[in-house]
């Protein structure tokens, strides 16, 4: 048995046991190692070059919209938790507690931050004055601890890494568009960089970020129908300024509240490419984020002249594109496996007959097509091969969401279509919790979100009959 085969034996197949698929390629692909810390992983170089390639470009746009980076501390006293009554409460089965520092034991505990909302408004509290001051609009990149029961990588871990954007304004409606332009940034990132189709809608009440008066998020559908909160915007409102005295004098020299708004992305962002474009073989990465766009192999390297021209063309291609040249003593085939494993979307194969006709073979991670192309075409052909992969990966994902999304409008058509289908299920909804709490319980569905895309499938709600005048979007999600 060759030894790319047995690399390509080491991953589950992913219609036999998708979850296991899913951690096999963690771990083979060499994104994360478990950690001798129980709930959370070590992010290898190969996965931390993806997040940082996602977190170079959301904080591009992050700063064109006028965000500034700051850092606040991991820690925060439980006084200052407490302070939020609505927050404190939906985030306490999650809090990791410091009790002593050193040998002594603390006068006041501390949590590890889950979240900083807290820490952000305290600093707002001493810094904001005057209207004038207004919006300050703050992000931090950072690490979070939730002490999680079930973890996953990159979908769920004790600790992970993501950013938290903190903005205060003078008036609600500034609040609101902010709140809307951070949800489009994301949408943005997710479909045009991630090549992820995601739905945009607003969250149930039931299914809010703790202390907002409105979520709003995008969600992700993954290869086996199950849907994943992709990234979340928070409109507060003055809840949080009112609870932490944040002031300031206004146009009319009167003391007011500002509307506060927090959005965040975090590594689950990794997850999500994984389980959205991957196959059999490993992953499949979008260009945009690959940390390797094209990997250079020399075929028969030990004859005269392969590796120096690979070399040279390495060197040629790293003026365009992220290129590695692979010239270790492995076997072609091993090297094309490990490749495909870590979803390198371009492969250039080089070799003597290939350097005689002044050519290479290029081919495509996603469809495995091969390309001969004269050397001489390489600056415009790649960029192309390189967008044509990424729309198609777009394509396919949006072609999966359509396959598995079913509108019902009898409880009965619900519960049968859930227990035959995994997907989103399009229904009606009266807006009673009652209702969604039944479809929890009797077709194992949770909300997804509110569309901003409404359709008007029915008149009535399918649980309860009453009228009905919004669309929901049911799943099951990671």
């Amino acid at each position: 048995m060759s030894n790319d085969k047995k690399l390509v034996e080491a991953i589950t197949p992913i219609n036999e046991d998708f979850a296991q698929w899913y951690t096999d390629i963690c771990l083979k692909a060499e994104l994360v190692d478990y950690s001798a810390v129980k709930g959370c992983v070590i992010l290898r170089p190969y996965g931390y070059a993806i997040w940082e390639n996602i977190t170079h470009i959301l904080d591009g746009m992050f700063k064109a919209t006028g965000h500034e980076n700051v850092a606040m501390p991991i820690f925060i006293p439980e006084s200052l938790l407490q302070k939020e009554k609505d927050h404190v409460n939906g985030f306490a089965p999650e809090v990791a507690w410091v009790t002593y520092g050193g040998a002594e034991k603390l006068e006041e505990r501390m949590c590890v931050r889950p979240t900083s909302e807290t820490l952000f408004c305290d600093h707002f509290s001493h810094v904001l004055q005057s209207w004038r001051d207004l919006p300050m609009k703050y992000n931090q990149w950072c690490s979070v601890v939730r002490w999680e029961k079930t973890t996953r990588p990159f979908l769920r871990s004790r600790e992970f890494w993501w950013q938290e954007g903190h903005t205060i304004h003078e008036t609600a409606d500034e609040a609101k568009a902010e709140t809307e332009q951070m949800l489009n940034i994301y949408a943005k990132m997710a479909e045009e960089y991630l090549m992820i189709p995601v739905l945009k809608g607003k969250k149930t009440d039931s299914e809010k970020f703790a202390g907002a008066e409105a979520t709003y998020t995008i969600e992700a559908m993954m290869h086996d129908g199950k849907a994943l909160q992709s990234g979340t915007s928070h409109y507060f409102g003055d809840g949080f300024s009112k609870a932490f005295n944040v002031t300031f004098a206004g146009r009319d020299n009167q003391l007011q509240y500002p509307f506060q708004t927090s959005w965040g992305v975090s590594t689950r962002l990794v997850g999500a490419i994984i389980m959205t474009h991957g196959d059999d073989s490993g992953l499949i990465l979008p260009p945009a984020i690959a940390p390797i766009q094209v990997v250079v192999v020399p075929v028969a390297q030990h004859k005269q002249g392969v590796l120096e021209k690979a070399e040279e063309l390495r060197e040629r291609l790293s003026k365009f594109v992220r290129v590695k040249m692979d010239a270790s003593d492995k076997a072609p085939g091993w090297k094309f496996s490990e490749y495909e494993m870590k979803g390198v979307p371009l492969r250039l194969e080089i070799g003597p007959k290939d350097i005689e006709k002044n050519q290479c073979v290029l081919v495509r991670r996603d469809t495995r097509e091969k390309y001969f192309v004269s050397l001489d075409e390489l600056e415009t052909k790649i960029p192309e091969l390189l967008d044509e992969l990424a729309n198609n990966l777009y394509t396919r994902a949006k072609e999966n969401r359509e396959n598995r999304t079913w509108a019902c409008t009898t409880m009965e058509d619900v519960i049968k279509t859930a227990a035959e289908n995994s997907g989103y299920i399009k229904t009606m909804w009266c807006g009673d919790e009652a209702c969604e709490n039944m479809m929890k319980e009797k077709a194992g569905l949770s909300s997804r979100c509110m569309p901003f895309e409404q359709e008007h499938l029915s008149d009535v709600c399918p649980c309860c009959g009453k009228p009905a005048t919004q669309m929901v979007v049911w799943g099951k999600a990671y």
